[in-house]
């Protein structure tokens, strides 16, 4: 028995499969794993090439990259999140009707209750981690992907679709015994140099190829550290055997570095030889290797620090903290490229061969265009974040930090803000309403989102409770509201929001309407259960009713929004809430939850959804129709998601 995950749910084996065209081994549970692993795809690809099954010499291809970038980060995965010995196997696939040929690569650990990480593989005492992600490259690069899991084995595989190459059938190629290395010839560390191209023409030629892979993958990343984590792998071993980065902390830096540079954190070191990572790291310290003076943009040659830190006392040497100095004979010459956008420093990359030889020309150029591509992500991260950030501001300064509960009516509340990053405009509340023992409760929706409709939540919430506490009635408060909504008042509610947006666009419109659902609740003062229910509906979707016999009706009449016209006197309806009765309330989120051309309360799907909590909480009630509405479609709910849910005791 088995089963898949992934986006697309085909067994992993084909049901036939030419011998000849499969290579298997098993890895040790260890840190050389990864690198072994890239060494075996790519020898297995030539060994393919030297029988004539494809054309041209595979291993300087963009494929063997592709391959050997999969395989590291599956291996990865198995080895430090299994935390187990790993089986890699590579076939080709040959082309059929419906599919171009591939290269399939499988990776199996002996864990299968472990989950498939997309996280970071490890991290330093600050930590930050220092690669990982691997997964987004992994679904990046292949045309499919998943995850089969088996009695004893977990099995991740991708598949590389060879579009365009000269595939040749297997009937037609060299008669040669299957590719079988169930045990690796050595498993010492990856050479410097070793299977890394000498003729660089394919950087012309395929320079458009990986820019546009890049931006595609870095593009919508709402996470610097995510960014930073991506683009680590893009660069080792496909052009540069290592890899640093740092991005500036805080305020983001201008000009020449100081500041800047004392506030860079590094987030991130990739090698070409994983077990050299943490003494690279070590080496490379905190700071980013970018003289003062470097103007923003320009890349700049600095001497990579040396790796080997335990020789370093024995001859008497040190590395100046504060910069970056050749310490040895033989130091890799770095290029250090400003992460830079509109003369504001974001950080450093930092990339070197292995060997003293400089990097060269034509991949300095590249890597220069790649990095402009990571400084732009990495703002266009930060200013998500600060966005998000004051969104979160703003909606823990206008909802309630808690909901009331009535003396008798069991009340819970479920609400979930779209995950945008954007402030919403549904609120809520409720609270005590003065003498009497009355309790009022609301639930809104102000048109649009953002700060403007932030704006006008954090006026019309203080607003409904004055007048509450005042003594209005239902009906007198929504007529009062609606006056304030269109008076004067709106003026400063402009002014604040142009505040909050920096004096930018075109501020609220001449109208900012909302709906609004808002009632009192009186409980029983005999103490024998119920209450006494007076609510009204402007422009909101009509509360519904279930009775404990699984009856469900709407309550209310349907009238105009708040804020649109002045010339208008809404009514309330009143009703007793019987012990077992539960009134539920909902914003739009829900009732216009949308899949494909269809709606969640299409054909009163919310009443039939509601009529089958009969004999739940008020608890259970709010999560039974939020799950019904997350499960309506596949993908996140796209607005704000609010339920209030009182249930009579």
């Amino acid at each position: 028995m088995q089963r898949e995950s992934g986006n697309r749910s085909t067994p992993v084996w084909p049901a036939r499969a030419d011998p000849r065209l499969v290579a298997r081994t098993s890895l040790p549970g260890n840190l050389l794993a990864p690198a072994a692993a890239r060494r075996f795809v790519r020898d297995a690809l030539a060994d393919w090439t030297g029988l004539g099954f494809l054309a041209g010499d595979l291993c300087a291809d963009r494929l063997a990259d592709d391959a050997a970038v999969v395989v590291s980060e599956l291996v990865t995965n198995a080895v430090v999140h299994a935390g187990t010995a790993a089986e890699l196997l590579c076939r080709f696939e040959e082309p059929t009707h419906e599919e171009p040929a591939a290269l399939v690569v499988e990776v199996s650990d002996h864990h299968p209750d472990s989950a498939v990480t997309s996280g970071p593989h490890s991290a330093d005492q600050s930590g930050t981690p220092d690669y990982g992600r691997g997964l987004h490259l992994v679904a990046a690069l292949a045309e499919r992907w998943g995850v089969t899991f088996h009695a004893a084995l977990k099995t991740v595989w991708a598949r590389l679709p060879l579009d365009g190459r000269d595939v040749r059938p297997a009937a037609a190629a060299v008669l040669a015994p299957a590719v079988d290395r169930r045990a690796l010839r050595d498993m010492e560390a990856y050479e410097p140099g070793h299977a890394r191209r000498e003729d660089l023409d394919w950087v012309s030629r395929g320079a458009p190829a990986f820019l546009a892979e890049a931006s595609d993958l870095l593009a919508g990343q709402l996470d610097e550290d995510m960014v930073a984590a991506l683009a680590g792998p893009l660069l080792v071993p496909r052009l540069v055997d290592r890899c640093a980065i740092w991005l500036a902390a805080g305020t983001e830096g201008h000009g020449g570095g100081g500041a800047a540079a004392a506030a860079s954190r590094l987030v991130g070191v990739w090698h070409s030889d994983e077990s050299r990572v943490e003494r690279l790291r070590e080496a490379l310290g905190k700071e980013p290797p970018l003289p003062p003076d470097a103007s923003a943009g320009v890349p700049v040659p600095v001497a990579w620090p040396d790796e080997r830190l335990e020789e370093l006392p024995r001859l008497g040497q040190r590395r100046d903290p504060a910069r970056l100095v050749d310490v040895r004979e033989g130091t890799a010459t770095a290029l250090a490229c400003p992460l830079a956008v509109g003369g504001r420093r974001l950080g450093v990359l930092l990339v070197a061969q292995n060997g003293p030889e400089p990097v060269g020309a034509d991949v300095a150029a590249l890597i220069e265009d790649f990095a402009r591509r990571v400084a732009l992500a990495v703002s266009a991260a930060r200013q998500y974040t600060r966005q998000a950030t004051i969104s979160r501001v703003l909606q823990r300064g206008l909802l309630p930090s808690k909901v009331g509960q009535i003396p008798g009516v069991d009340t819970f509340l479920v609400y979930e803000p779209s995950d945008d990053g954007v402030a919403g405009g549904d609120f809520y509340d409720v609270f005590p309403a003065g003498s009497g023992g009355r309790w009022c409760f609301m639930l809104g929706d102000v048109q649009g989102s953002g700060p403007e409709a932030a704006v006008v939540t954090g006026l019309a919430r203080p607003w409904l409770r004055l007048l509450a506490r005042e003594g209005y009635e239902v009906g007198q408060v929504l007529d009062r509201l609606n006056g304030l909504l269109l008076d004067d008042a709106m003026e400063a509610a402009e002014a604040a929001a142009l505040l909050v947006t920096g004096g930018h666009g075109p501020g609220l419109p001449d109208s900012r309407f909302l709906s609004l659902l808002y009632g009192e609740v009186v409980p029983s003062p005999s103490g024998d259960g119920g209450a006494r229910c007076t609510l009204a509906s402007a422009g909101h979707p009509l509360p519904l009713l279930l009775r404990p016999d699984g009856t469900v009706c709407a309550l209310a009449e349907p009238q105009v929004l708040l804020g649109v016209v002045d010339d208008v006197a809404y009514q309330s309806h009143t009703f007793r809430l019987e012990p077992g009765d539960t009134l539920l309330c909902v914003t739009d989120g829900v009732t216009e939850r949308r899949f494909g051309p269809r709606m969640f309360d299409d054909e009163d799907g919310l009443a039939a959804a509601l009529s089958g909590c009969t004999g739940l909480s008020a608890q259970g009630v709010a999560e039974r129709i939020r799950a019904a509405v997350h499960a309506f479609a596949p993908t996140p709910p796209g607005d704000d998601l609010a339920l209030l849910v009182l249930q009579a005791g």
